[in-house]
């Protein structure tokens, strides 16, 4: 049995966050510091990263840089040779990158598909299957999914068709993976304002419709995250596998 104060504990855990130098991938990445755990954040920018990393110390913090381009399998590949070559042993991925654009169904195009579904579905499905290969004591594996995993929104086809193909592989994994010690669960944020929702918030016309279809009155904020994504990824969720956690304001139950 665990003891209660250490439930909730990261301390000693090493963590993988993709996405992690901006929005919520960052935000995640800094809790997941704060309560302890050895992080490293992937991206695509090296300054990004870098920024990140330096905004990171000047609190107190520390995170570890690592380029990756998740949509590139081979990019996938190469990050983890480095990775391997400090961490042998990984407790916790949060596979926060991915990618979103809005445009009507009859314009979108093969480039457009493969960019979505190559950033938002193939790439987290290959970082797991990279990360799984670390976990020899076991470990906890995010994903991020979305409100459109579960609910249709016009002109997002092939983000809808990412993040729901998310769950698929959530579910599949969890179940393959459980006799390894290896959890899989998925984060899904409601609307949160972020570098990539932007444009949506630029429209105060769209910020009222949806202020409106949210319970709680509010969109989320970074910190939302946090307990849940601890929750996951602690002893606290032991015996929870293959699940899907809307953190929404109450979004989909008004619906």
């Amino acid at each position: 049995m665990v003891d209660t104060p250490d439930l909730f504990s990261l301390r000693g855990r090493t963590a993988l966050v993709t996405g992690g130098g901006r929005g919520l991938g960052y935000a995640m990445a800094l809790h997941l510091a704060r309560c302890g755990a050895d992080v490293r954040i992937a991206g695509r920018t090296a300054a990004t990263l870098e920024r990140a990393c330096s905004d990171a110390e000047k609190a107190g913090l520390r995170l570890r840089p690592v380029i990756m381009d998740v949509a590139s399998t081979e990019a996938i590949r190469a990050a983890f040779s480095e990775i391997t070559q400090t961490a042998p042993q990984l407790d916790i991925v949060v596979n926060n990158a991915g990618d979103e654009s809005l445009r009507a169904s009859d314009d979108v195009d093969e480039a457009l598909w493969n960019r979505l579904l190559d950033t938002n579905l193939k790439g987290p499905f290959f970082v797991a299957q990279h990360a799984a290969r670390l976990m020899t004591k076991g470990g906890s594996i995010i994903n991020l999914a979305s409100l459109t995993s579960a609910a249709g929104v016009a002109k997002a086809v092939p983000y809808s068709a990412s993040k729901s193909g998310i769950l698929g592989v959530t579910r599949s994994l969890a179940v393959e993976w459980a006799p390894r010690g290896i959890r899989v669960n998925a984060l899904a944020p409601g609307y949160f304002h972020t570098d990539m929702t932007a444009p949506f918030f630029a429209d105060t016309d769209w910020q009222t419709r949806m202020l409106a279809q949210i319970p709680l009155g509010r969109f989320g904020l970074p910190d939302d995250l946090a307990g849940p994504l601890q929750f996951l990824c602690s002893p606290a969720s032991a015996y929870v596998t293959g699940q899907v956690f809307y953190v929404d304001g109450g979004t989909l139950a008004a619906l």
